[in-house]
This record gives structure tokens, C-alpha cells and sequence, in this order.
């Protein structure tokens, strides 16, 4: 009887918290792996962008052509520091690095139906390790 009592408090207990834990703000879409680093991050400016990004995001306007066999690829958005979307939503692009004998780390991440039309773009100097959305 004992047992039965100490059991039933115990599943009781535990329902407790996880209903407090999924009802805390924010936490459940972290636990899923969601949360969404660009909206938290501040933008940057075309005009602040480095002067090869600049460049780089006229050529997504214009719709090239693009200097890297790779500009225009999807991305992925693997890591999930961009808002959640359908595979194929995002194309990333090399920004050229001054004296880099490879791509480098910069990128533009775009999304959007129409490559030329994009509804967002990101700048990352990083790698993709944190991006910054651009306001035109």
C-alpha cells in the first residue's frame, strides 16, 4: 500500500515539473533545437557591410554571375541559427576575403522564392557561427 501511495506521488511529482518546464518561456522551442539566433542579433546596414559584401549582394540583385562555382548553392541552415524554413528557401554566397587564397568565412545567406527577390538576407564573417540580417 505503502509503495503504491509513494509511486503515485512520484508520477504525480513528475508531471508537475514537466508541465512547469514546458510552460516556461522560451524553453521548448530551445529544446527543439528552434531558437533563432539572427532574430536575437543586431542587423547590419548595406552601408556597413564590408565593401566586397556590397558588391556581393548587388550580384544577388542582378543575379550574377557569381565569382564562386558554389554562389547560389542551398544552404542548408544545419546549424539552425536562421529562422526555420523549407529545405531549398536559402542560397548562400562567398563575400571575398582580401589576400585569402580560399573562400574564406564570409558569407551572404539569402532566403526567398526568387533568388534575384529574396525576402531576407544574412551577412556572416564568421562561417555561419553567428549572422547579422541586412537591412537594405
Amino acid at each position: 500500500m505503502f509503495q503504491a501511495v509513494a509511486n503515485h506521488a512520484l508520477r504525480t511529482g513528475m508531471a508537475v515539473l514537466l508541465g512547469a518546464a514546458c510552460a516556461l518561456p522560451g524553453t521548448s522551442a530551445f529544446a527543439r533545437g528552434t531558437w533563432d539566433a539572427a532574430v536575437d542579433a543586431p542587423g547590419i546596414t548595406l552601408q556597413e557591410l564590408p565593401p566586397q559584401g556590397r558588391t556581393t549582394y548587388a550580384l544577388i540583385l542582378e543575379g550574377g554571375p557569381f565569382p564562386y562555382d558554389k554562389d547560389g548553392a542551398v544552404f542548408g541552415n544545419r546549424e539552425r541559427a536562421l529562422p526555420a524554413n523549407r529545405r531549398g528557401y536559402y542560397r548562400e554566397y562567398t563575400v571575398k576575403t582580401p589576400r585569402s587564397r580560399d573562400r574564406g568565412a564570409r558569407r551572404i545567406v539569402c532566403g526567398g522564392q526568387q533568388p534575384q527577390r529574396p525576402d531576407a538576407c544574412y551577412y556572416t564573417s564568421d562561417h555561419y557561427s553567428s549572422f547579422r540580417k541586412i537591412t537594405p
